[in-house]
């Protein structure tokens, strides 16, 4: 039963990050309807309702970044019988691995995030500029975890119907 565990947290930290990945796609294709520049960010202090869209983006975002870096990739390791190092040394393997296109990027993601909690009320022309820079980013969330769940079927021998379904982006992408 042992060896069954880190494959089934492993599965079931799968299923969390395509919950996140499906909020995450929605308040993409809700959001990115919009031509966002520097006056639709300013234009934020009297819409409530785009503010909230923005927030819920921008949360998701956050939030299915964490859980891959944090939890599902070192669980993928684990499956593979690799003892997860620290981030770095973590998305270093997933990129040899082809689960991750680029470490870099990756890291750029995660300076964004951090960005995209504070910098709208400071410069909405950063802010505007970051926002375009996080639609990208998310499709290397999204590439990461149909990565991800690709190897488990195709090196893993997890059958497709143990596994959450593949993450669409919106029409238009």
């Amino acid at each position: 039963m042992s060896e069954k565990l880190p494959l089934s947290r492993f599965l079931q930290t799968l299923g969390i990050v395509a919950r996140e990945g499906k909020h995450l796609t929605y308040s993409w294709g809700r959001l990115y309807t919009h031509s966002i520049d520097a006056g639709w960010v300013r234009g934020l202090e009297t819409a409530p309702e785009l503010a909230e869209q923005l927030e819920a983006f921008v949360s998701r975002f956050g939030r299915m970044q964490d859980t891959i870096a944090d939890k599902l990739l070192p669980r993928w390791l684990m499956v593979l019988a690799e003892t997860p190092g620290s981030q770095i040394e973590t998305l270093n393997r997933a990129e040899k691995l082809g689960v991750v296109e680029d470490v870099e990027q990756w890291f750029e993601a995660r300076k964004l995030r951090n960005r995209l909690v504070h910098e709208y009320r400071e410069s909405p022309e950063a802010f505007a500029e970051n926002l375009e820079c996080a639609k990208e980013y998310s499709l290397l969330l999204v590439k990461c975890y149909n990565g991800l769940r690709d190897y488990a079927v195709t090196r893993m021998d997890v059958e497709e119907i143990e596994l959450p379904q593949k993450i669409e982006m919106p029409k238009g992408v």
